[in-house]
C-alpha cells in the first residue's frame, strides 16, 4: 500500500473515534437527568381548641361479696338433707341443710329428765326446811338439824341449776343439726351430699355469698393518692364501672375505702367502692373496669388523638404553619378522653395540627393541607408528585396520603401514638 493510502485510512479512523467518542458523551449526558424534588406531602390538619376534660383514672378491678361464708358444722353428725338448689338465692334464716338429730334428740331427753328429778328434790328439800323449822320453834330439834336441813335444800337448787345448764347446751347442739343462711345472698355449689360424715368446725357445707350491694376493689397509683383524698374531702367519689367485653349498661358506685398503707412492692394503694347489684349483673371474683374523675381541666386544649406521635423522646406532633410547611413540637400529654387528648404544654388554642400523614413528614417539611375523604384539589395531568419519600415520580399520579417514612424522620420508628388510657 502506498504511503497517501496509509495516510487518507489514518485520517479516516482518527475521525471514526473522535465522532464515535463524542456521540457516547452526549448520549450519557441526555441519560443523566436531575433528580425529581419531591413535591409537597398531602396531609390532613385540625385546630387545637380550648376546652373542659375531665382528668380520669382508669384501672381494672375485682369484684367482692359484701359479705360471704363458708358454713361449718358445729357439731360432729352426719347429713341427713340438702335442702338447697346450686346458685339459689336465699333468705336470711332459710334452711340449707339438715343433719340427723336422733343422737341429740335423746340427749335433749334424758337432760330434760334429770331437770325434773332435780326439780322433785328440790320441793322435797323445801318442805323437809319448813317442817323442821316449825319443830324447831316448839324445841323438838336443834339448829343444827334445821340448818342441816336448809343446807340440803341449797345444794339441791344448785344441782337444779347445773342441769337445766346441761338441758340448754343439749337443746343448742340440738338445733345445730339445722343449717341456715346467716343472711340473704346466693348459696354456692353443693359440697356434700345425705350421708356425708362432717366434723366440727371442720367440714364446708355451702358457701353463701351477699351479692347486693357489691364491693369493687382495684389499686390506683400512690400519686393519685392526694388527689383521691381531696376529691373525697368534696363528698362521695363516684366510679363508673363496666364489665369488659358486655354490651350491658355500666354501674355507678361510690368510693367508700382507702387503705391505711401503700404496697411497697407494686407502689400503689388498694380502694374499695359500694356498688348497689339488684339484678346480679355482677359476680363476685369477675374483672370490672373501673374508671373515676380525679378532677376536671378547664381551658384545655384539646387535640386529636391521631395527632399525637410517640418517639424516643417522649411524645410529640406536627405544627402546620403558614407557609404551608410543618413544625415538630415536644409536648407533655395530660390526659385522654373520647378521642381527644390534652396537652400541657407545647401547643397553644387555635394551631393547626397534622392528623393524617406524619410518616413521610419531617421538620420543615412543605405541606398540602386535603380534605378528610381526599385531597383538596386535584393534580393536574402531568404534572410530577412525589410517589414516596424515596424521591422517584410518577406523572399523572396524586401523591399517597402515607408512605414509607423518609429517612431521618422522627416518626418512622415511633408510627402513630394511641393514647387511648386517661391516666395509668
Amino acid at each position: 500500500m502506498s504511503p497517501v493510502r496509509r495516510t487518507i485510512f489514518a485520517v479516516i479512523a482518527i475521525v471514526l473515534v473522535a465522532g464515535g467518542g463524542l456521540w457516547v458523551g452526549r448520549q450519557g449526558q441526555d441519560n443523566k437527568k436531575a433528580p425529581a424534588k419531591p413535591g409537597p406531602v398531602p396531609v390532613t390538619v385540625a385546630k387545637a381548641e380550648l376546652s373542659e376534660m375531665p382528668l380520669l383514672l382508669n384501672t381494672v378491678g375485682r369484684a367482692e361479696a359484701w359479705e360471704g361464708v363458708t358454713l361449718k358444722s358445729r357439731v360432729d353428725g352426719q347429713v341427713q338433707a340438702v335442702l338447697y338448689t346450686e346458685g339459689q338465692a336465699v333468705k336470711k334464716g332459710e334452711v340449707l341443710l339438715q343433719l340427723d338429730p336422733g343422737d341429740f334428740a335423746a340427749k335433749v331427753a334424758q337432760a330434760e329428765a334429770v331437770v325434773a328429778r332435780d326439780e322433785a328434790q328440790l320441793a322435797k328439800a323445801r318442805a323437809d326446811v319448813e317442817r323442821y323449822a316449825g319443830l324447831k320453834a316448839r324445841g323438838f330439834v336443834s339448829d343444827e338439824k334445821l340448818n342441816e336441813m336448809r343446807t340440803n335444800e341449797m345444794a339441791v337448787a344448785a344441782t337444779l341449776k347445773a342441769d337445766r345448764a346441761g338441758l340448754e347446751l343439749a337443746r343448742l347442739q340440738l338445733s345445730y343439726t339445722t343449717i341456715r343462711a346467716p343472711f340473704a345472698g346466693v348459696v354456692g355449689a353443693r359440697l356434700v351430699f345425705p350421708g356425708s360424715a362432717v366434723k366440727t368446725n371442720d367440714t364446708a357445707l355451702a358457701v353463701v355469698n351477699r351479692v347486693d350491694p357489691l364491693y369493687v376493689t382495684f389499686s390506683a397509683p400512690e400519686r393519685h393518692l392526694s388527689r383521691l383524698r381531696q376529691s373525697l374531702g368534696q363528698g362521695p367519689l363516684t366510679v363508673q364501672l363496666n364489665v369488659p367485653g358486655s354490651k350491658s349498661e355500666g354501674l355507678s358506685g361510690k368510693l367508700r375505702f382507702i387503705d391505711n398503707a401503700v404496697d411497697q412492692a407494686t407502689g400503689t394503694i388498694v380502694l374499695k367502692a359500694v356498688v348497689d347489684n339488684p339484678r346480679g349483673q355482677l359476680t363476685p371474683g369477675q374483672f370490672i373496669s373501673v374508671s373515676t374523675t380525679l378532677e376536671r381541666l378547664a381551658d384545655a386544649v384539646l387535640v386529636p388523638n391521631e395527632a399525637v406521635q410517640q418517639g424516643a423522646n417522649g411524645n410529640f406532633l406536627y405544627v402546620a404553619k403558614a407557609d404551608d410547611t410543618v413544625e415538630m413540637r415536644k409536648i407533655e400529654v395530660l390526659a385522654s378522653h373520647q378521642g381527644k387528648s390534652a396537652i400541657g404544654q407545647g401547643l397553644a388554642a387555635g394551631e393547626a395540627v397534622v392528623t393524617d400523614g406524619q410518616l413521610r413528614l419531617m421538620p420543615g417539611a412543605a405541606i398540602r393541607v386535603k380534605e378528610k375523604g381526599g385531597d383538596k384539589g386535584t393534580e393536574k395531568p402531568g404534572e410530577k408528585t412525589a410517589d414516596n419519600a424515596t424521591g422517584q415520580t410518577k406523572e399523572g399520579e396524586p401523591a399517597a396520603g402515607k408512605g414509607t417514612a423518609a429517612p431521618g424522620n422522627p416518626a418512622a420508628d415511633a408510627g402513630k401514638a394511641a393514647t387511648g388510657a386517661s391516666v395509668r
